[in-house]
């Protein structure tokens, strides 16, 4: 089975695999590894090949196909039809818009899923850049929160445009 590939105007968003999830983990400076979900990673271990809600997709520059970072989902639709997503773009490849590029498609990605309704994201209140890309792409910040693992954020939320009505659209 080819690996899924959620393709952007200028990127590729291509699945990973299980193994390629741990390699990832594993690559990753002690400091950053341990901001990783413990939950997330049992989560992957029980996870099979190609589940796109679970394993995270490696972000990838079509032109040269230089990888340039990471999004994922933090597991399946709950039963509010709720998706939570993540990303992050290397640093020598920040600030070219692949951020909001790769959390756009996720967005999309999501909500072509019949149950989804709303897609969240979570960002720490000092993370003027990560906000921007969530208000480029349509999200409405509703205010902070406490999250388990990562303590104080800004949540995020995107619900789908609804066609035929002005006052549902992207963030309503």
């Amino acid at each position: 089975m080819p690996p899924l590939v959620i393709p952007t105007p200028r990127l590729d968003l291509v699945l990973q695999t299980p193994d390629e999830v741990f390699a990832w983990v594993e690559s990753l400076p002690p400091d950053v590894r341990a901001e990783v979900s413990p939950a997330w990673v049992d989560r992957v271990r029980s996870t099979p090949e190609g589940d796109p809600w679970s394993l995270g997709y490696t972000v990838k520059e079509r032109a040269g196909q230089a990888s340039v970072g990471g999004c994922a989902f933090k597991g399946p639709p709950d039963s509010d039809g709720m998706v939570e997503l993540a990303y992050g773009i290397d640093e020598e490849y920040q600030g070219r818009g692949y951020a909001t590029e790769a959390a756009a498609a996720l967005a999309e990605f999501a909500f072509a899923d019949e149950r989804v309704r709303i897609v969240r994201a979570h960002t720490k209140p000092e993370n003027g850049p990560s906000a921007r890309v969530l208000e480029k792409c349509g999200f409405t910040k509703l205010g902070e929160v406490v999250d388990p693992e990562d303590g104080l954020v800004w949540r995020w939320e995107r619900r789908p445009e609804v066609a035929g009505d002005p006052t549902d659209g992207p963030g309503r």
